[in-house]
This record gives C-alpha cells, structure tokens and sequence, in this order.
C-alpha cells in the first residue's frame, strides 16, 4: 500500500506540473496584457503601470513569465495581485475556510440520504418509493442549480412579505452583529441553510441513482445469492456482503465531486452572496486580473487530484479484492 501511494504521489506531482503550465499558458494567453484596459484609461499613471509590468514580468516571453509565477506561488503565498500587490494565499485561504463549511455540510447530508435512498430503492426495485425516488431524481438532474437557488430566495422572500417572518437569511455568511461562540455558529448555520439545500438537491439525486444501480447490480451477483442460500439473515447479507461492495462506484463520484466542489460552488455562491472560492473568483474575473484566477484554478486541481488518491486508496478498504502491488 505505501508502495502504491508513493508512486501515485510521484504521478500526481508530474500532472500537477502540467496542469500549473497549462493554467498559466491558457490565462496568460487567454488574457492578453492585462494592464492594456488600463492604458487607456484617462488620467492614469503610466509610469506606475510601467513599474507594474516591468515587476510581474510581463514584457518577458510565456516561459519566463511562468517560471517566475512558479517561484512566487511557492515562496510568496501564491503571488500577489496585479495592481494592489496584495499577497493571494491569505484571502484564498480565508475564501477556501467558508467553502469549506458550505460544501462538507452539504456533502455529508447528501450521502446520507442519498445512500438510503439508493439502498432502498434498489431492495424495494419497481416499488411506488422505486418510482417517486427515480421521478424526483431526475427533477434534481434537470434542475439548473441558479434557478433553484432564485426560487428559494424568492419562496423565502415572499413568505416574508406576506407573514413578516423571515424564515431564512437569502444572502451573506452572517448577520451584521452575530455575537461570538456559540451565537455565532448557530448565525453561520441559519445562513447556511438554503444554499446547502440547492448544493444537496443535485448531490442526492446523482448519488442515489448510483447507489441504486450499484446495489442492484451487488445483490444480484453470485456472492450475495450463495451468502442466502446459506440462510443468513436478510439485513446481514444486505449489510455485510452487498452495501461494502456496492459503495465502490459512489465512492468514486464522492471524491471527484468533493474536490470539484470544494474549488468553489461558483454558482450557489454568487447567488447567495457568499464569501467563498466561487464568488472570489468571479470577483477576479470581473476585475481581470490573472493571477488570482491561476492561484484559484491550481487549487482546485490539486483538490481534485488529492481526492482522486483518496478514492483510490479506500477501495482497498472498501474490496479485499483490490490489493495494490
């Protein structure tokens, strides 16, 4: 197993380099000169803007350029931005903390329920619940994440015009005032609440499809029938011998989904306004400046790419079948 994880460590870092070499090529590329809006700008300082490009660099050709955007992501906090020169890794990580919160609650809810839902269905195949749970997955497929998280808002809003009583906040991480402790965590979950429920309605409607295809395909298998004929009881050959294996494929989704996720659910937080990794990147793209944008797409990839050596390494655990050599 050491073995496994160690080489899967070396081949992670090798696409990790190509992914950092294709962002930069693509943004910097993609982007042009990025002070060029700024020339033209009445009243502008050219001299400074002089300074800037003469200090990101950006006179110099693409390889140049990235070779110093590598030295200062290691050992500058990511770079600083293009004309404030602040330094990106610490509103990154501030970003990355609220994200944090939003996508693991969400998350974890989804696969709870979604594992049930699937687990049921699939013991319960053709059933009125088989068809309702289909019926409502598909719904959750088809649903574009800003429709739903607008219709909210609005049920929301209009409950409150119509009651005076606001059930739930339709913007921001907290209050003005949130107190501190444990006012303030219960503030933070009352905020959280909606833009969870839009993060989980896509999440369980994919993952229990899945659960249920895989646990239809376990039970059916030769394992599982001969574990019956041995007369084992029902809810230890579902359990013991179908739900471990059935797991397998969800767990696959989950990291990938989980890594993506945590890069920033850019929608649901421009929406709701959320102080997270989605609507600081958009941020950056309104202001076109680059380099925030490359710092936010590398974490992510390496997001996706740790939660991909995870999935891996919890088959093992998941099927004594799989032995990494």
């Amino acid at each position: 197993m050491l073995q496994y994880v160690v080489r899967r460590l070396l081949y992670s870092s090798v696409v990790l380099i190509a992914a950092s070499f294709l962002v930069f090529v693509f943004v910097a590329k993609g982007a042009g000169d990025p002070l060029a809006p700024y020339y033209l700008a009445p009243n502008i300082d050219k001299e400074g803007l002089e300074r800037i490009a003469e200090a990101k660099h950006l006179n110099e050709n693409v390889f140049v350029r990235y070779a110093y955007w590598v030295r200062d992501a290691v050992t500058n906090q990511f770079g600083t931005t293009l004309l404030t020169n602040e330094p990106i890794l610490p509103d990154l990580w501030r970003v990355m903390k609220n994200t944090l919160q939003l996508v693991v609650v969400a998350e974890l809810l989804a696969i709870l329920f979604a594992v049930a839902i699937g687990v049921y269905s699939a013991l319960r195949q053709y059933s009125v619940f088989d068809y309702t749970a289909t019926t409502f997955s598909f719904l959750g497929l088809a649903t574009p994440v800003f429709w739903l998280a607008l219709m909210l808002q609005v049920a929301v809003v209009q409950i409150y015009l119509h009651t005076g009583h606001r059930i739930f906040p339709v913007a921001n991480l907290n209050s003005v005032d949130p107190g501190s402790g444990l006012s303030f965590v219960l503030d933070r979950a009352h905020h959280l609440v909606l833009p969870v429920l839009v993060l989980m309605v896509a999440s369980i409607a994919s993952y229990s499809r899945y659960m249920r295809a895989s646990m239809l395909e376990v039970i059916n298998s030769d394992y599982v029938r001969t574990a019956r004929a041995k007369g084992l009881p029902e809810s230890k050959v579902t359990m013991k011998h179908a739900f471990r294996n059935a797991l397998i494929p969800l767990v696959t989704l989950v990291a990938l989904n989980f890594g993506a996720l945590l890069g920033g659910a850019i929608v649901t937080e421009t929406v709701f306004s959320l102080d997270g990794m989605g609507l600081y990147f958009v941020n950056a793209l309104n202001v076109a400046d680059p380099y925030p944008v490359m710092a936010w797409l590398m974490i992510t990839a390496t997001m996706i790419i740790v939660f991909n050596l995870i999935a891996d390494i919890a088959y093992g655990f998941l099927d004594p079948r799989v032995r990494y050599e």
